[in-house]
């Protein structure tokens, strides 16, 4: 069981499976919406996904057709995103967890598009675009 909260702590997230596909991207639209040089994300069966504290407080934001970031409208912080084409599972931002996750990053990807002042220094694999297998 994994448990998460938003940075203010009025939206808080438990995961009772395992955490998939964990992955560091660099692409634009990653770094834009966390702030930072790449966003690590993994994913979880939709099933085993659960908001709680702070449903009503999740605000929602659409920047293609059909896949929805959603984060808290009081501190921002992102919570989880979907995707209306794979239902099963969603997205979410490791850095929201509390408690210690046990499964391990498996690559970098999107590295043309990280950060100009980025220095990737890594023993992971690097992708241009998603991993392979994706």
């Amino acid at each position: 069981m994994y448990t998460g909260s938003c940075l203010c702590g009025e939206v808080s997230v438990e995961v009772s499976g395992s955490i998939t596909s964990i992955i560091h991207c660099h692409c634009s639209l990653c770094r834009k919406n966390s702030g930072t040089a790449f966003a690590t994300n993994g994913f979880v069966n939709t099933d085993d996904f659960t908001i709680t504290k702070g449903q009503a407080l999740l605000s929602e934001y659409s920047f293609k057709v059909g896949r929805t970031r959603y984060f808290c409208k009081c501190c921002g912080s992102p919570v989880y995103s979907s995707n209306n084409d794979d239902k099963s599972r969603i997205r979410i931002r490791l850095g929201i967890f509390d408690t210690d996750i046990t499964e391990q990053v498996l690559s970098h990807n999107f590295v043309t598009s990280k950060a100009n002042w980025e220095k990737l220094e890594t023993s992971l694999p690097c992708y241009e675009k998603h991993e392979p297998g994706r």
